[in-house]
Protein backbone atom coordinates (compact mmCIF):
# COMPACT_ATOMS: atom_id res chain seq x y z
CA UNK A 1 0.00 0.00 0.00
CA UNK A 2 1.57 3.34 -1.01
CA UNK A 3 2.21 5.66 1.91
CA UNK A 4 -0.08 8.38 0.49
CA UNK A 5 -3.07 6.02 0.65
CA UNK A 6 -2.50 5.12 4.29
CA UNK A 7 -4.25 6.99 7.06
CA UNK A 8 -3.41 7.25 10.74
CA UNK A 9 -6.71 5.55 11.59
CA UNK A 10 -5.81 2.55 9.38
CA UNK A 11 -2.43 2.28 11.07
CA UNK A 12 -3.91 2.50 14.56
CA UNK A 13 -6.53 -0.17 13.80
CA UNK A 14 -3.86 -2.44 12.35
CA UNK A 15 -1.70 -1.84 15.42
CA UNK A 16 -4.59 -2.93 17.67
CA UNK A 17 -4.87 -6.14 15.63
CA UNK A 18 -1.15 -6.88 15.98
CA UNK A 19 -1.20 -6.03 19.68
CA UNK A 20 -4.19 -8.32 20.26
CA UNK A 21 -2.27 -11.19 18.67
CA UNK A 22 1.29 -10.59 19.86
CA UNK A 23 1.31 -8.00 22.64
CA UNK A 24 3.45 -4.88 22.98
CA UNK A 25 6.72 -6.77 22.44
CA UNK A 26 5.40 -8.16 19.15
CA UNK A 27 4.59 -4.75 17.68
CA UNK A 28 7.10 -3.08 15.41
CA UNK A 29 6.91 -1.05 12.23
CA UNK A 30 8.03 -3.95 10.03
CA UNK A 31 5.33 -6.23 11.48
CA UNK A 32 2.77 -3.46 11.09
CA UNK A 33 3.83 -2.83 7.51
CA UNK A 34 3.35 -6.51 6.73
CA UNK A 35 -0.13 -6.32 8.26
CA UNK A 36 -1.01 -3.38 5.98
CA UNK A 37 0.90 -4.46 2.91
CA UNK A 38 3.10 -1.37 3.08
CA UNK A 39 6.73 -0.55 3.68
CA UNK A 40 7.71 -0.12 7.33
CA UNK A 41 9.02 3.36 6.53
CA UNK A 42 5.54 4.43 5.41
CA UNK A 43 4.35 4.18 9.02
CA UNK A 44 6.61 7.04 10.05
CA UNK A 45 4.73 9.47 7.83
CA UNK A 46 1.82 9.14 10.25
CA UNK A 47 3.29 8.21 13.66
CA UNK A 48 6.65 9.20 15.10
CA UNK A 49 7.49 6.05 17.03
CA UNK A 50 6.28 2.74 18.39
CA UNK A 51 5.63 4.40 21.75
CA UNK A 52 3.32 6.95 20.15
CA UNK A 53 1.55 4.16 18.29
CA UNK A 54 0.97 2.18 21.49
CA UNK A 55 -0.60 5.26 23.12
CA UNK A 56 -2.80 5.87 20.07
CA UNK A 57 -3.90 2.23 19.99
CA UNK A 58 -4.62 2.24 23.72
CA UNK A 59 -6.74 5.37 23.45
CA UNK A 60 -8.55 3.85 20.47
CA UNK A 61 -9.83 0.84 22.43
CA UNK A 62 -11.21 3.02 25.26
CA UNK A 63 -13.79 4.12 22.69
CA UNK A 64 -15.25 0.58 22.73
CA UNK A 65 -16.84 1.24 26.13
CA UNK A 66 -20.47 2.31 25.96
CA UNK A 67 -21.17 5.22 28.28
CA UNK A 68 -24.37 5.01 30.36
CA UNK A 69 -26.91 7.83 30.19
CA UNK A 70 -27.29 9.35 33.65
CA UNK A 71 -30.69 10.69 32.67
CA UNK A 72 -31.94 7.12 32.35
CA UNK A 73 -30.14 5.12 35.06
CA UNK A 74 -29.10 5.70 38.66
CA UNK A 75 -25.53 6.33 39.68
CA UNK A 76 -24.88 2.77 40.92
CA UNK A 77 -26.11 1.18 37.70
CA UNK A 78 -24.03 3.68 35.72
CA UNK A 79 -20.93 3.05 37.82
CA UNK A 80 -21.35 -0.72 37.43
CA UNK A 81 -21.79 -0.37 33.66
CA UNK A 82 -18.64 1.74 33.33
CA UNK A 83 -16.62 -0.69 35.43
CA UNK A 84 -17.91 -3.74 33.55
CA UNK A 85 -17.24 -2.03 30.22
CA UNK A 86 -13.64 -1.29 31.18
CA UNK A 87 -13.17 -4.83 32.53
CA UNK A 88 -14.49 -6.36 29.29
CA UNK A 89 -12.30 -4.06 27.20
CA UNK A 90 -9.19 -5.05 29.15
CA UNK A 91 -10.15 -8.69 28.67
CA UNK A 92 -10.32 -8.22 24.90
CA UNK A 93 -6.99 -6.39 24.76
CA UNK A 94 -4.59 -8.11 27.19
CA UNK A 95 -1.73 -5.83 26.14
CA UNK A 96 -3.43 -2.80 27.66
CA UNK A 97 -2.25 -3.58 31.19
CA UNK A 98 1.45 -3.90 30.27
CA UNK A 99 1.07 -0.76 28.15
CA UNK A 100 -0.44 1.14 31.08
CA UNK A 101 2.57 0.24 33.21
CA UNK A 102 5.08 1.66 30.72
CA UNK A 103 3.18 4.42 28.90
CA UNK A 104 1.09 7.40 29.97
CA UNK A 105 -2.17 6.49 28.26
CA UNK A 106 -4.10 9.57 27.20
CA UNK A 107 -6.30 10.82 24.40
CA UNK A 108 -9.87 11.90 23.70
CA UNK A 109 -11.41 8.45 24.21
CA UNK A 110 -9.75 7.87 27.58
CA UNK A 111 -10.71 11.42 28.61
CA UNK A 112 -14.31 10.75 27.51
CA UNK A 113 -14.46 7.71 29.79
CA UNK A 114 -12.85 9.51 32.74
CA UNK A 115 -15.18 12.48 32.40
CA UNK A 116 -18.27 10.26 32.47
CA UNK A 117 -16.94 8.43 35.54
CA UNK A 118 -16.57 11.74 37.38
CA UNK A 119 -20.08 12.76 36.30
CA UNK A 120 -21.44 9.50 37.75
CA UNK A 121 -19.82 9.96 41.16
CA UNK A 122 -20.76 13.62 41.28
CA UNK A 123 -24.36 12.61 40.55
CA UNK A 124 -24.11 10.21 43.50
CA UNK A 125 -23.19 13.09 45.81
CA UNK A 126 -19.40 13.00 45.86
CA UNK A 127 -17.74 16.37 45.41
CA UNK A 128 -14.26 17.59 44.59
CA UNK A 129 -11.44 15.18 45.53
CA UNK A 130 -13.99 12.66 46.84
CA UNK A 131 -15.36 12.15 43.32
CA UNK A 132 -11.81 11.70 42.01
CA UNK A 133 -11.01 9.13 44.69
CA UNK A 134 -14.25 7.20 44.14
CA UNK A 135 -13.61 6.95 40.39
CA UNK A 136 -9.94 6.01 40.92
CA UNK A 137 -10.81 3.34 43.49
CA UNK A 138 -13.23 1.57 41.18
CA UNK A 139 -10.84 1.77 38.22
CA UNK A 140 -7.99 0.35 40.32
CA UNK A 141 -10.22 -2.58 41.24
CA UNK A 142 -11.13 -3.14 37.58
CA UNK A 143 -7.44 -3.17 36.58
CA UNK A 144 -6.57 -5.58 39.38
CA UNK A 145 -9.46 -7.89 38.49
CA UNK A 146 -8.31 -8.03 34.86
CA UNK A 147 -4.68 -8.73 35.73
CA UNK A 148 -4.85 -12.52 36.00
CA UNK A 149 -6.46 -13.18 32.63
CA UNK A 150 -4.29 -10.56 30.92
CA UNK A 151 -1.14 -12.14 32.35
CA UNK A 152 -2.05 -15.56 30.95
CA UNK A 153 -2.84 -14.13 27.51
CA UNK A 154 0.44 -12.19 27.48
CA UNK A 155 2.30 -15.35 28.48
CA UNK A 156 0.64 -17.25 25.62
CA UNK A 157 1.60 -14.51 23.17
CA UNK A 158 5.25 -14.79 24.24
CA UNK A 159 5.15 -18.56 23.73
CA UNK A 160 3.68 -18.14 20.25
CA UNK A 161 6.44 -15.71 19.27
CA UNK A 162 9.01 -18.19 20.53
CA UNK A 163 7.37 -21.04 18.61
CA UNK A 164 6.69 -23.03 21.80
CA UNK A 165 3.85 -25.47 22.41
CA UNK A 166 1.34 -23.36 24.37
CA UNK A 167 -0.78 -26.22 25.66
CA UNK A 168 2.16 -28.33 26.80
CA UNK A 169 3.72 -25.36 28.56
CA UNK A 170 0.38 -24.65 30.24
CA UNK A 171 0.06 -28.26 31.45
CA UNK A 172 3.60 -28.19 32.80
CA UNK A 173 3.00 -24.90 34.59
CA UNK A 174 -0.28 -26.08 36.13
CA UNK A 175 1.48 -29.22 37.34
CA UNK A 176 4.18 -27.12 39.05
CA UNK A 177 1.57 -24.83 40.62
CA UNK A 178 -0.36 -27.85 41.91
CA UNK A 179 2.81 -29.37 43.35
CA UNK A 180 3.57 -26.16 45.25
CA UNK A 181 -0.05 -25.82 46.45
CA UNK A 182 0.13 -29.29 48.01
CA UNK A 183 2.55 -27.89 50.61
CA UNK A 184 -0.05 -25.46 51.99
CA UNK A 185 -3.16 -26.80 53.78
CA UNK A 186 -5.74 -24.27 52.60
CA UNK A 187 -4.61 -24.43 48.99
CA UNK A 188 -4.45 -28.22 49.18
CA UNK A 189 -8.01 -28.36 50.55
CA UNK A 190 -9.32 -26.24 47.70
CA UNK A 191 -7.62 -28.45 45.14
CA UNK A 192 -9.15 -31.63 46.62
CA UNK A 193 -12.71 -32.56 45.53
CA UNK A 194 -15.18 -32.24 48.40
CA UNK A 195 -18.89 -31.94 49.13
CA UNK A 196 -18.47 -28.17 49.38
CA UNK A 197 -16.86 -28.03 45.94
CA UNK A 198 -19.76 -30.00 44.45
CA UNK A 199 -22.34 -27.42 45.51
CA UNK A 200 -23.58 -24.95 42.86
CA UNK A 201 -21.49 -21.81 42.61
CA UNK A 202 -23.10 -18.45 43.42
CA UNK A 203 -24.65 -16.60 40.50
CA UNK A 204 -22.19 -13.77 41.14
CA UNK A 205 -18.64 -14.17 39.89
CA UNK A 206 -15.64 -12.72 41.71
CA UNK A 207 -15.64 -9.53 39.64
CA UNK A 208 -19.31 -8.83 40.32
CA UNK A 209 -18.84 -9.61 44.02
CA UNK A 210 -15.86 -7.26 44.34
CA UNK A 211 -17.54 -4.46 42.39
CA UNK A 212 -20.72 -4.71 44.43
CA UNK A 213 -18.69 -4.64 47.65
CA UNK A 214 -16.83 -1.48 46.59
CA UNK A 215 -20.03 0.28 45.52
CA UNK A 216 -21.64 -0.73 48.83
CA UNK A 217 -18.72 0.90 50.61
CA UNK A 218 -18.98 4.10 48.56
CA UNK A 219 -22.73 4.25 49.19
CA UNK A 220 -22.12 3.80 52.92
CA UNK A 221 -19.70 6.74 52.89
CA UNK A 222 -22.36 8.88 51.24
CA UNK A 223 -24.95 7.83 53.82
CA UNK A 224 -22.60 8.58 56.72
CA UNK A 225 -21.80 12.05 55.43
CA UNK A 226 -18.07 11.31 55.51
CA UNK A 227 -17.52 12.39 51.90
CA UNK A 228 -17.68 16.12 52.47
CA UNK A 229 -14.54 17.68 51.05
CA UNK A 230 -12.20 19.08 53.65
CA UNK A 231 -11.41 22.81 53.27
CA UNK A 232 -8.03 23.58 51.82
CA UNK A 233 -5.34 24.65 54.26
CA UNK A 234 -4.14 28.25 54.00
CA UNK A 235 -1.07 28.67 51.83
CA UNK A 236 2.15 27.86 53.60
CA UNK A 237 0.49 25.92 56.44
Amino acid sequence: MPRDTLTRDQIVRAAVSVLDAEGVDGLNMRRLGAQLGAAATAMYWHVKSKDELVVLAADHVWDEIELPDLAKVGWRAAAAALAAGAHDMLGRHFWMLPAMSTHLIHGPNKARYDDRCLAVYEAAGFTGPDADQAAATVLMFVIGAAQGEAAELAWRARLRRAGADEEQQLRDTIARISEIAEQFPRLRARATPSVEAARPLPDEDSFEFGLRTILDGLEARLASGSTRSRPESPAGR
